[in-house]
């Protein structure tokens, strides 16, 4: 038999025994992700319901639900409402917190480091309903833990500051993930650098802008992205406010929730549902288009 028929047999025998290992994950990518994928597209493009008629036999509307949805207020309103959350506890409080948490675990003991980072992972490895319970415990009026401290008996935290009371919540929550991502960044800043900064006489606010942050710039995107998707989509806080009081926390997934299962809308939901993942792409879109702009700088 010829080399090229011999390698022409094993190259085709490679790639058959490598489909075979790729296969499994493809099925269970197109299960779990593709379809459910495909099948809310279809939903959104329907007038599919719960119950009655559309129920057992849904119609196409084509885009009515996306203009239904665009000319719904109170779609609008929970969209500024998650942006708000959004920028609230994930790139202020989480991003912010996160890396100062990290910046002070730099300078104290490994005792000490080891203590605060067991207890900020404990906060974020806790199941979200343990956390939104312990949160609502917290925050109950009648004997709840902070209006012992503040001796406030009867205030209603969750109804007078819903959205406050959601964003402190996924900070406190979701900060260990920050504080991870940049104690492993300010460990690779070069001390040689920091300590010329130091002997030229740079302060600390000089050292950081000049020294740290284009070390860790691209982590601070990284960690903006994943934390901004995430809370983008987080669904904890309805654990806590279900939307309420009168929409006040009714961020996106807790609206998509109300109008899919609450009123039985599962067409209308799924279009909302679409109309999210275009905003996720646009986000992660824009973080690729800044990561790209910084690797041409440098």
């Amino acid at each position: 038999m010829p080399r090229t028929a011999v390698a022409t047999d094993a190259a085709g025998l490679g790639r058959a025994r490598a489909g075979g290992f790729v296969a499994p994950a493809l099925v269970l990518v197109g299960l779990f992700l593709v379809f459910p994928a495909l099948w809310t597209i279809y939903l959104g493009l329907t007038d599919y319901r719960l119950t009655g008629l559309a129920a057992a036999a849904p119609k196409m509307v084509g885009l009515q639900n996306f203009r239904d949805a665009l000319a719904d207020r109170f779609f609008l309103n929970s969209l500024w409402l998650t942006l708000i959350y959004v920028a609230g506890s994930a790139i202020i409080g989480q991003t912010v917190l996160g890396f100062a948490l990290a910046w002070m675990m730099q300078k104290v003991r490994p005792s000490v480091r080891g203590v605060v980072e067991t207890v900020v992972l404990l906060a974020w490895l806790l199941p979200g309903s343990v956390v939104s319970f312990l949160w609502w415990a917290m925050l109950n009026r009648r004997d709840g833990t902070l209006n012992a401290l503040l001796d406030t008996p009867g205030y209603n935290w969750l109804i007078q500051h819903p959205m406050l009371s959601i964003i402190v919540f996924n900070t406190w929550r979701g900060t260990a993930f920050s504080m991870m991502l940049f104690s492993a960044a300010l460990q690779a800043v070069p001390p040689s650098q920091l300590e010329s900064a130091r002997m030229a006489g740079a302060n600390g606010a000089q050292q950081f802008r000049d020294v740290v942050f284009p070390h860790i710039r691209g982590h601070v995107l990284t960690n903006t992205l994943l934390i901004s998707l995430w809370t983008f989509n987080d669904f904890s806080p309805y654990l806590l406010t279900a939307g309420g009081p009168n929409h006040k926390s009714e961020i996106l997934p807790a609206f998509i929730y109300n109008r899919a299962i609450g009123t039985g809308e599962l067409g209308y939901g799924a279009a909302i549902s679409l109309i999210m993942l275009v905003i996720n792409l646009i986000i992660a879109l824009l973080y690729l288009t800044l990561l790209r702009t910084r690797k041409v700088k440098t």
